[in-house]
């Protein structure tokens, strides 16, 4: 993607359900599950660079015996400071104590991060600042062991404000009103609740207090818990969350709009935002991986009993589209296909845009993830080639000479790794006067991989900004003078801001949203801009469900074909010889590739929430007022 958006997160829960004594018998160590969580961060690192996080609870230690531990780093390799601290950790506790070597038991009593349950986090810091104290899991802490919670996930909420205010409402004084605390605090108001009725009820048993505390551990509905602390929660998700005592869950959104799958064996049971990252670690076959159903959770209790529990009743399976298109690793064996046929998808317009021209055309991609559709692409053009071949053979009505046959068959499509991506230079850019010119420097060209007046078809995996594309991609483009340059997006125009987890908040900043400014502004319509901002004002106090996304009215005049030709024109940059080309891949495409991945509020505007109409009423309104602010 030429256009860094900062998206996501990753979640791992690694519950393991034999005694560590078995992984130190059969596998040679009683850390096999930090060496597992290791690798699923490590494999779902293209989720979160910003920080990383890591937990772990110990079963059935005694009082004064620490049972939980918690490291997490906004290092510049997050994940392996966290590794390299834990290892430390170990490493010089096994030298001060060379008894430690082959007993198990004094390990997980006096070494920490060793444990039964562990949760892994990767993040991207799409709100606030990248301080530690954003850094996933959260800890809540008490004295009552059932009370501790950890909570994790990839997620985001639309109504923060009203959660907040439901808390303040229970008696309770949260510290901040950031989503991730307001959920853990709601969770945990629960999880008190549940706590004080169990005991209550086991001393009237005629249990004495420490003999209730198993019984609680036994006893306690953590689905009930879920339904109880879940019941306004809107946005996408996928949350987990430990207990002190060892219970552990993942909770999805009822639309499944963030993912989660799970694996289960008799020795494990572990979930991740990824299927590969599953399949890669355990080695176990893509169709042992299962989905987590949206709107339920998988609960693994205490005594290793794992169990699946609706939570909120499923609406309408509206997953998110960019995991297939960008954000998911493309070892996924769908993704991977998908991502092939987004390209394919594509042919049909490209070959209308080069008049068919595919001898003096040129096909590229921009490095490195926009790879797969390329192929997916170029498979398209070949087919297309050897079906016009079949059909200049025909068409002879002769017997063919062998220097024809040779010159028919020698046509192909010309295919060149044109673009190149250099160094990460954004990394460096702090001030905003050298920016744009080390911007420019960001990618580089192989020379000689264009003919002067070629055209060249170049696919991205999406544009959102057109930023690079106008101070870098194009710019070095031209210098191999093509004729034409068309550059193919395998996603749609992102029109409307996603309030579940990705970063593309603001209106304005969206390409697509500059060019329907545009078109308003040279059709002089710009009354119809007024009329959409006197609307949205309309709903500001309304109901969530009363709301209705008036910013569809923006760009219900155009065509998609007109914004992209205006799209072009903006990302032209003025001393350009080449004519520039956008193409966009269409919704229904879209859907045909992706089949089970229908989310496309990006796209079209059809939020999967209430709260998702409110935030793009509240992200015009941002835009008219001339506020550089997010809408939730």
């Amino acid at each position: 993607m030429s256009d860094a958006i900062k998206h996501e997160c990753g979640i791992s829960l690694i519950r393991l359900l034999k005694p560590l004594e078995y992984y130190k018998e059969k596998y040679g160590t009683a850390f096999y599950g930090v060496n597992k969580m290791y690798l699923m961060m490590e494999k779902q690192h293209n989720r979160g660079q910003d920080g990383a996080g890591f937990a772990s609870i110990k079963l059935d230690m005694d009082p004064g015996e620490r049972y939980m531990s918690r490291v997490r780093s906004i290092d510049q390799q997050p994940i392996q400071d966290i590794f390299a601290q834990i290892n430390d950790r170990i490493n010089s506790s096994m030298k001060e104590n060379p008894e430690y070597a082959d007993d198990v038991a004094k390990q997980k009593k006096h070494i920490p991060y060793i444990g039964e349950v562990l949760l892994g986090h990767v993040r991207y810091g799409t709100f606030g600042k990248n301080s530690i104290e954003s850094v996933h899991p959260f800890l809540r802490q008490n004295n009552w062991m059932h009370r501790n919670l950890i909570v994790a996930g990839n997620f985001n909420m639309t109504n923060v404000n009203e959660l907040f205010d439901n808390l303040v409402q229970l008696g309770q004084h949260p510290k901040e009103k950031a989503d991730t605390i307001t959920v853990m605090e709601k969770i945990g108001h629960f999880l008190d609740d549940a706590v004080a009725k169990l005991y209550k009820d086991i001393k009237k048993e005629g249990y004495s207090k420490r003999e209730a505390s198993p019984l609680i551990a036994d006893r306690l509905n953590v689905g009930k818990i879920l339904k109880r602390a879940g019941k306004n929660f809107d946005g996408g998700y996928a949350m987990a969350g430990l207990l002190g005592h060892g219970d552990a869950f993942v909770l999805r959104d009822p639309a499944g709009i963030r993912p989660a799958y799970y694996y289960q064996d008799d020795e494990i049971a572990v979930v991740a935002s990824e299927r590969p990252a599953i399949q890669t670690v355990f080695n176990v076959p893509f169709e042992e991986v299962k989905e987590l159903d949206p709107g339920h959770a998988i609960i693994i209790k205490k005594d290793g009993t794992v169990k699946f529990k609706k939570i909120i009743e499923p609406t309408e399976r509206k997953a998110c589209s960019f995991e297939r298109i960008y954000f998911s690793r493309g070892s996924d064996k769908e993704i991977y296909q998908e991502r092939k046929q987004l390209g394919k998808l594509l042919f049909p317009q490209i070959l209308d845009s080069i008049d068919e021209d595919i001898k003096n055309t040129v096909f590229s991609y921009i490095p490195n993830t926009a790879e797969t559709s390329f192929y997916g692409m170029v498979i398209a053009a070949q087919n297309y080639m050897n079906k016009k071949k079949e059909e200049q053979i025909l068409s002879i009505g002769r017997e063919i000479t062998a220097a024809e046959l040779h010159e028919i068959l020698e046509v192909r499509p010309r295919i060149e790794k044109v673009a190149i991506k250099d160094a990460k230079l954004r990394t460096f850019i702090t001030q905003d006067s050298s920016r744009d010119d080390l911007v420019a420097h960001v990618y580089d060209v192989s020379y000689g991989s264009v003919k002067k007046d070629d055209n060249l078809v170049i696919i991205d995996d999406s544009i959102v900004r057109g930023t690079t594309l106008k101070k870098s991609i194009l710019r070095i483009l031209d210098r191999l003078l093509p004729k034409k340059i068309i550059v193919v997006s395998s996603a749609p125009q992102i029109r409307y801001p996603d309030c579940y987890g990705i970063d593309m908040a603001k209106l304005e900043d969206f390409v697509a949203f500059k060019a329907a400014l545009a078109l308003h502004q040279d059709r002089n319509t710009m009354h119809i801009v007024e009329e959409i901002y006197q609307k949205c004002l309309t709903q500001v106090n309304m109901l969530d469900k009363d709301i209705v996304n008036h910013v569809k009215d923006f760009y219900a005049p155009f065509t998609p074909e007109e914004i992209s030709e205006k799209i072009g024109e903006l990302l032209s940059p003025a001393d350009i010889k080449a004519e520039v080309k956008i193409i966009y891949q269409t919704v229904e495409n879209l859907h045909e590739a992706c089949p089970k991945n229908l989310g496309d509020w990006y796209f079209t505007g059809d939020y999967p929430t209430a709260g998702g109409n409110r935030v793009v009423n509240r992200a015009f309104i941002n835009f008219y007022e001339g506020k550089n602010e997010r809408a939730y």
